[in-house]
């Protein structure tokens, strides 16, 4: 039963900022990163790009209305850096601060709690014009841009995630070149691996400073990792190998203090004395960002020495091909519990993609059905739920996400939201998910009508 969860558990939803507003280049908006890679022909499916997106810039107080109508405590959502200093520095775009000023006060209206992250990828083009993420200079660019969000909306605003997911920051758009700003160069993967890690050290101090009250967290997108032979050792230590890649470079540092031994040797170039316990800074959260497992087998020629294998044959899988397996929220949980203190954990992100249909209904209403997608969270929450009883510090899930939106570098093919949108007419559709989930927000159980 959902009424499982503690009484003060916090339901939410989340969102980012390129893949929601649109509105690209309104109001004095600057260009970010993602405005420049998806324009570029080959680097999006379909060619996609976020120009108009959901038009949330223009639609937000209906899209604030329907988390709330869903039954919301908090919602996540992210400012464009570029929306608010256009060039990343200097003077601040009044038009966009105020867009955000009114963002957050539509959520105050409606009693929800604004969980603002101030990165979620699309830094301003300008930086990334001096080098971005490759930069040292950028860790005092971000605290800097950090602090200005912090101190116009700190009065109304307790909640500040420093960046969601590093890691597919540093990998995938600085080694495999698949995401914005599309480098694939092992010295800009280490390069911005420390970076982002040390920028976020930097502004959680910086922050602390500025207001004690603030909760202050960052989000990290960790899964388990899974020889793709058990009984290969080979694979087994293949696996050990990206779970210190992807997972414990980034987990590490901020809560232990130190690199993993592979990420140690990599990084060392550009790390200066001091600079790894300036990364280890207390927090009062941390948010998961979590789907499926990996699973690994051993490739000496490859990157890393090792491959990423998928989802077994005959599993089940998302649109995205990812594997439905909702052992590795428990798995995850187990983790951080065991291996790093059991701090406070906030699932940030947890939801999955499917080919939804809208169907129209005798009465002229149109209808999206979802078996799948609430199957997939409820199986997922029965994981919490199972963390939680062996003692994880869990307080509060946001699923991804309440829109479908630009999916990055699937453009508008996969569709993660529990609303659906009409990209030719903007209409918001809430699916079956939307309504089984309010039902879960209000204390009802986890069980779909169709299991």
């Amino acid at each position: 039963m959902a009424s499982d969860f503690p009484p003060s558990f916090v339901w939410g939803a989340s969102t980012a900022s390129y893949q929601i507003e649109g509105a690209w280049d309104e109001d004095g908006k600057g260009l970010n990163i993602w405005d420049s890679f998806s324009h570029i022909p080959g680097n999006v499916a379909s060619d996609h790009t976020g120009d108009e997106a959901c038009d949330h810039y223009h639609r937000y107080p209906e899209d604030v209305a329907l988390l709330a109508a869903l039954g919301a405590d908090a919602y996540r959502f992210s400012t464009s850096w570029a929306r608010i200093f256009p060039s990343g520095r200097g003077r601040p775009n009044r038009a966009g601060r105020d867009f955000y000023d009114r963002l957050i006060d539509t959520q105050l209206e409606h009693d929800l709690t604004p969980w603002l992250c101030f990165y979620h990828w699309d830094l301003p083009q300008a930086l990334q014009d001096r080098g971005g993420w490759t930069t040292r200079d950028i860790v005092y660019w971000f605290a800097d841009y950090a602090a200005y969000v912090a101190e116009q909306y700190g009065d109304r605003v307790e909640h500040f995630v420093m960046l969601n997911e590093p890691n597919v920051v540093a990998l995938f758009g600085h080694l495999y070149g698949t995401h914005a700003p599309g480098l694939q160069s092992t010295e800009a993967f280490r390069a911005a691996l420390h970076h982002l890690n040390l920028a976020q050290g930097v502004t959680l101090e910086r922050l602390r400073t500025l207001n004690s009250g603030w909760q202050l967290g960052t989000v990290l997108n960790l899964q388990p990792v899974h020889p793709a032979d058990p009984d290969r050792e080979e694979d087994h230590d293949a696996a050990a190998r990206w779970d210190a890649v992807w997972n414990r470079s980034f987990s590490d540092p901020l809560l232990k203090g130190s690199y993993p031994a592979l990420t140690e040797t990599l990084v060392a170039p550009v790390v200066h004395d001091g600079d790894v316990a300036q990364i280890r800074q207390p927090i009062d959260f941390l948010g998961l960002n979590l789907y499926t497992r990996f699973r690994v087998r051993a490739e000496p020629k490859a990157q890393f020495g090792l491959e990423l294998v998928g989802a077994p044959q005959d599993a089940e899988t998302t649109a995205m091909g990812w594997e439905v397996y909702p052992g590795a929220l428990y798995e995850q949980l187990r983790d951080l519990q065991q291996n790093y203190g059991n701090l406070p954990v906030y699932v940030t992100e947890n939801g999955a993609a499917f080919a939804d249909e809208v169907r129209e209904q005798r009465d002229g209403r149109k209808r999206v059905h979802d078996a799948p997608r609430i199957d997939f969270l409820a199986r997922y929450l029965e994981q919490a739920q199972r963390a939680l009883e062996e003692g994880a510090n869990l307080r509060g899930y946001f699923v991804w996400s309440l829109l479908d939106n630009f999916e990055w570098a699937e453009g508008y093919h996969k569709r993660f939201g529990v609303v659906y949108v009409d990209y030719e007419t903007q209409e918001r559709i809430p699916k079956d998910s939307y309504g089984w989930l309010q039902q879960v927000m209000a204390g009802g159980g986890l069980e779909p009508s169709d299991r």
